[in-house]
């Protein structure tokens, strides 16, 4: 330290605090929000502390200084998480059997840009383009509204489970396979909900879930921590990460019972690095992690990439691909994922 200078000095004492505070957020996702729920609002910040640990680890590795090691020690300790945020998979030259995959696309379209959110009246037309193009399977829809300018008739079948009176909006899943059985789990107390199909390709009888776990109501841009209250804006954040863990319990109940291999498709309003998408992923497989490339940002959060959107798969289905769409016709971006089937 006494070879350093005075501003290199207090970079490094920056570094140290980001990194034991990086080094602190690896415990949360098995610390329960109903406990410690204030702590678990950290979650939401793990993007950044790994980006900024990066940061630091150029900034010494340039330097040549041995204070590198601070920030790359605590990134070699949680290599997992590092992961969750960036992802390099291999290319797969193998053609993929559509016989015996499935894709299997999610997107909270946000009410099809009901409200005009986007200064466009092309929304609805240009996500119906989208989804025609890239063709999945099987569609799981958050905050989705029967939109009169939404024709999705090219899919034989589907299961909606809508709410409210001048406006309807919920979940739905719209599938080229035939849809045996379907049901809901209903949360108490929200819009939010969780609904499930049982979709039969061949001889296999897949699960669907689809998973809208209750929302923050945080904007995608800051001006919204810039004029609430700090103190009443984690209060808020808080309260929800409770009701998220009564929703995973809710789930994982229901999860459990069932006789078939699942796939786990939604808008968990949390990320990689919480308590609820731990519970929820459980033994399945996460669709970016096994084949996913780049940050994999599913939510239009301006100042660092925020991975909140997901398709969980069962071990025994292998993920031929994956990919993050860039379309911006909601706040959320789709997500894609084929899956391998049993031959």
């Amino acid at each position: 330290m006494k070879h350093l200078s005075a501003i290199d000095k207090l970079i490094f004492f920056c570094n140290s605090i980001i990194a034991i505070v990086l080094l602190f957020s690896y415990l949360l996702p098995y610390v329960q929000p109903k406990h410690f729920a204030f702590l678990s609002v950290l979650s939401l910040g793990v993007p950044l502390l790994i980006i900024l640990n990066v940061l630091f680890f150029v900034y010494w590795l340039l330097k040549i200084k041995r204070q590198i090691v601070v920030s790359l020690l605590v990134l070699a300790i949680g290599y997992k998480h590092v992961g969750s945020l960036y992802k390099i998979s291999p290319s797969k030259h193998e053609p993929i059997d559509v016989n015996n995959s499935l894709s299997v696309m999610n997107y909270n379209v946000r009410l099809f840009n009901l409200y005009n959110w986007i200064e466009s009246n092309e929304v609805q037309n240009n996500i119906v383009d989208f989804i025609k193009e890239v063709n999945p399977d099987i569609i799981s829809f958050q905050e989705y509204h029967p939109h009169k300018a939404i024709d999705l008739s090219f899919y034989n079948y589907k299961y909606e489970v809508l709410e409210g009176n001048k406006v309807k909006y919920g979940q739905a899943v719209f599938s080229k396979y035939p849809i045996v059985s379907s049901g809901s789990i209903k949360f108490p107390h929200t819009a939010n909900n969780a609904i499930y199909t049982d979709i039969v390709k061949h001889k296999d009888t897949i699960r669907i879930y689809n998973v809208h776990l209750q929302s923050l109501r945080i904007q995608p841009d800051l001006e919204q921590f810039e004029m609430e209250n700090s103190n009443a804006l984690i209060e808020h954040v808080s309260e929800a990460f409770e009701i998220q863990q009564s929703q995973t319990e809710l789930f994982i109940k229901h999860k459990n019972s069932s006789p078939y291999k699942t796939v786990v498709c939604g808008d968990f309003n949390n990320t990689p690095y919480s308590y609820v998408y731990n519970k929820i992923k459980g033994d399945l497989c996460d669709a970016f992690l096994e084949a996913g490339n780049g940050f994999g940002r599913t939510f239009d959060f301006k100042y660092f990439p925020t991975r909140i959107d997901f398709i969980l798969t069962d071990a025994s289905y292998p993920v031929n691909s994956f990919k993050t769409y860039s379309k911006k016709l909601s706040d959320h971006y789709p997500i894609v994922a084929n899956i391998g089937l049993h031959k």
